[in-house]
C-alpha cells in the first residue's frame, strides 16, 4: 500500500518505454512553463515560485506517488487559496500554510484517508471547481484589459466595483494581445498537438511586443529579471500562535490537494487502464508540499491537464513525470532570463482558457437537470466560493450535502404497525408480507424498513405511541434494516423496557445484518430479550409469539 509505483513500473522496464517517457517528459515540461509562471503571479507571488515548485513538487509526485503517469506541480485551482494568504498573511505564512499542509496531507495518507476523500460529492467538487474558474477569470481582466489601476482586491464584488470604475482606461494594445493569445491557444491545436498553443502565443506576442515597442507590462517591468539560481532550503519558524491562524487555510490546501490529486489520477486511470495507490498518492502530494514550501515554492497537487497530456504522447511510467522535472529545472537555469520578456496579457489569456477548463461548464448544466438536493449543494458551494471564501464554501457545502444525505435516508426509512387491514406494500409480491400469515389476538407486529439511526429513530418512537392497549408480544421485523446506530440501539432499549414494565413480551425477526445483530450483541440487547426471542424467520417469531401466549393462559 506504501509502495511507490515507480518501484512496481522500473520492474518490467525497457529501452521503448524510456524513449516514450523521455519524449512525453519534454513535451509536458514545455507545457507546463508558461502554466507554471502564471500560476505564481495569479496567486501574488514572483514567477520564480512557481518554477521551483513545478521542479521540486514535480519529481518528487512523479518519484514517490501512487499513480503511474501523475503529473504534479501549480495548479489553477490554488489560485484564489493562495492569493487570500498572502493577502492576510504574507509570503512566509504562505510558505508555512504549505508546510503544515504536506504533513495533514501524509497524515491523511498514512491513516489510509485515500479512498474517503473520493467519497466527496460530485456536486460538491463541480460547485468550488466553477467557482474558482469564475474568480481566476476575474482577477485577470486588469492585466487582460491593461486597466491602469493599483492592486486587484481580494474581494469579489470590490473586485468588479474596481473594474467598473477604472473600465475607462483600457490598454487596447494590451487587450490585442491578450485577445490574441486566447485565439492561438484555441486554434493552434488544428496545427499541431506536440507543441502548446501557449507557448506558440508566449514567442509570438514577446516578440510582437518587442519588436513593435508596445506600451505593454512585461513579466521584467513588473518583476524584473528572473533568477536563474536555485535557492537554498529554509526551514520554515513555527510557534503555536502561527500554527493557530493558519490551521484552516492548510487545512484547505491539504484538502483541496487531495481531492485534485486522487481526481486526477481517476482520470488518467481511465485513459490507461491502471489502478492507483490513492493513500501512496497523499503520501507524495504531502512530502511534495513540505519540500516546495521549505524553497519557497508554493502549494501543488496532481494537474489533470499535464497528466492527460503525458498520456496522450506516450508517458506511461513516472519516469516521464521526473523527466517533465528536470526539463523545467534546464530551462530555469538556461533560459530562465527570456522569461522576462513575457507581456503580462499573454498570461492573462493564458488563465482567461485556463478558468474556462477549468469551469467544467457542461457538469454544471448536468447537475442542474439533476435532484434538487444535488443543485442546492452545487450552488450553495459556487456562490459561498465566489462571494466568501473557498474554506467556508467546503466546509458548509460538505454539512449541507451530509444533511441533504440524511434528509434522503429519513424518507427512505419507515416504520409502521402491520395487520391484516392496513397490509405492506409489496404484499402482491412479498411471500413474506403478513397477508400471508396468521396472526394471534393480543400479538402487535411493526416493521422498520431503512437504515435504524438517529435521523429516522424518531418515526419508530411515533409509531410505537399508536398502540392503544399494551399486547402480551410486540414483534419487531428487522429484515429491511442494514445498519443501526447508538440512537436506534437506544430506541429499542426504550422500547423494550417500556415493553417489559408493561407485560409485554419483545420479539426480534430477521435481524439478518451482521452490522446490526453485532451492534445489538454489544448492547447486551439480545441478551435482555433473550435468544428465544431473536428469530431468523418471520413464521419462527409467530410460533415463538404462540408459545408464549399459551404461557401466559396457562
Amino acid at each position: 500500500m506504501f509502495r511507490p509505483k515507480l518501484f512496481d513500473t522500473l520492474q518490467q522496464y525497457s529501452r521503448q518505454k524510456l524513449v516514450k517517457d523521455l519524449m512525453a517528459g519534454l513535451i509536458v515540461g514545455i507545457v507546463a512553463l508558461p502554466l507554471a509562471i502564471a500560476f505564481a503571479i495569479a496567486s501574488g507571488v514572483s514567477p520564480e515560485k512557481g518554477l521551483y515548485t513545478a521542479v521540486i513538487a514535480g519529481f518528487i509526485i512523479s518519484a514517490m506517488g501512487g499513480s503511474r503517469v501523475q503529473i504534479g506541480g501549480p495548479t489553477g485551482a490554488f489560485i484564489v487559496i493562495v492569493y487570500g494568504i498572502v493577502q492576510t498573511y504574507g509570503v512566509n505564512g504562505l510558505i508555512i500554510a504549505t508546510f503544515m499542509a504536506g504533513i495533514m496531507l501524509m497524515i491523511m495518507g498514512f491513516a489510509r484517508l485515500g479512498a474517503v476523500i473520493k467519497f466527496i460529492p460530485h456536486s460538491l467538487i463541480i460547485g468550488f471547481t466553477s467557482g474558482i474558474a469564475v474568480l481566476i477569470f476575474s482577477s485577470q481582466l486588469k492585466d487582460f484589459f491593461g486597466l491602469q489601476m493599483g492592486v486587484v482586491p481580494a474581494d469579489f464584488l470590490t473586485k468588479w466595483t474596481t473594474y467598473l470604475q477604472h473600465a475607462a482606461s483600457v490598454n487596447y494594445a494590451a487587450f490585442a494581445i491578450a485577445a490574441a493569445t486566447v485565439v492561438i491557444i484555441l486554434l493552434w491545436p488544428k496545427v499541431s498537438h506536440k507543441v502548446p498553443g501557449s507557448l506558440i502565443a508566449i514567442v509570438l506576442t514577446a516578440l510582437v511586443v518587442q519588436l513593435a515597442h508596445l506600451p505593454v507590462e512585461t513579466i521584467g517591468s513588473r518583476f524584473g529579471t528572473i533568477s536563474s539560481a536555485f535557492p537554498a532550503p529554509v526551514m520554515p519558524a513555527l510557534d503555536i500562535a502561527i500554527i493557530k491562524s493558519l490551521i484552516q487555510p492548510a487545512f484547505t490546501i491539504a484538502l483541496l490537494g487531495g481531492i485534485e490529486s486522487l481526481l486526477s489520477a481517476v482520470v488518467a486511470d481511465g485513459m490507461i487502464g491502471g489502478n492507483h495507490k490513492s493513500n501512496m498518492e497523499l503520501i507524495a502530494q504531502g512530502t511534495a508540499n513540505i519540500f516546495s514550501s521549505l524553497f519557497g515554492g508554493i502549494p501543488a497537487t496532481g494537474a489533470i491537464a499535464r497528466t492527460v497530456t503525458n498520456i496522450k504522447n506516450g508517458g506511461r511510467t513516472p519516469v516521464a513525470g521526473m523527466t517533465h522535472a528536470v526539463v523545467l529545472l534546464l530551462i530555469m537555469l538556461f533560459a530562465g532570463k527570456w522569461a522576462a520578456l513575457i507581456p503580462m496579457p499573454t498570461l492573462a489569456g493564458i488563465l482567461v482558457v485556463v478558468a474556462y477548463n477549468m469551469s467544467e461548464w457542461e457538469s454544471f448544466l448536468t447537475v442542474l437537470k439533476g435532484p434538487r438536493s444535488d443543485i442546492a449543494v452545487m450552488l450553495t458551494t459556487f456562490f459561498l466560493t465566489v462571494i466568501i471564501d473557498l474554506t467556508v464554501a467546503i466546509e458548509i457545502g460538505m454539512v449541507l450535502a451530509v444533511f441533504l444525505f440524511m434528509r434522503k435516508m429519513i424518507q427512505f426509512s419507515d416504520v409502521k404497525m402491520l395487520t391484516k387491514e392496513i397490509d405492506d406494500r409489496n404484499s402482491t409480491t412479498d411471500n413474506e408480507a403478513i397477508i400471508n400469515y396468521s396472526i394471534p389476538a393480543n400479538v402487535e407486529v411493526f416493521e422498520i424498513t431503512g437504515p435504524l439511526f438517529f435521523g429516522a429513530a424518531y418515526k419508530f418512537k411515533d409509531a410505537i405511541k399508536f398502540i392503544e392497549r399494551p399486547p402480551k408480544v410486540l414483534i419487531i421485523r428487522m429484515r429491511q434494516v442494514p445498519i443501526i446506530d447508538a440512537t436506534g440501539i437506544k430506541t429499542i432499549e426504550e422500547v423494550y423496557k417500556e415493553s417489559k414494565h408493561r407485560g409485554t413480551k419483545l420479539i426480534l425477526s430477521e435481524v439478518h445484518s451482521n452490522q446490526v445483530l453485532d451492534e445489538l450483541k454489544k448492547a447486551r440487547l439480545l441478551f435482555a430479550v433473550g435468544k428465544a426471542n431473536v428469530t431468523d424467520t418471520f413464521a419462527e417469531a409467530l410460533e415463538r409469539g404462540k408459545t408464549i401466549m399459551n404461557e401466559v393462559s396457562i
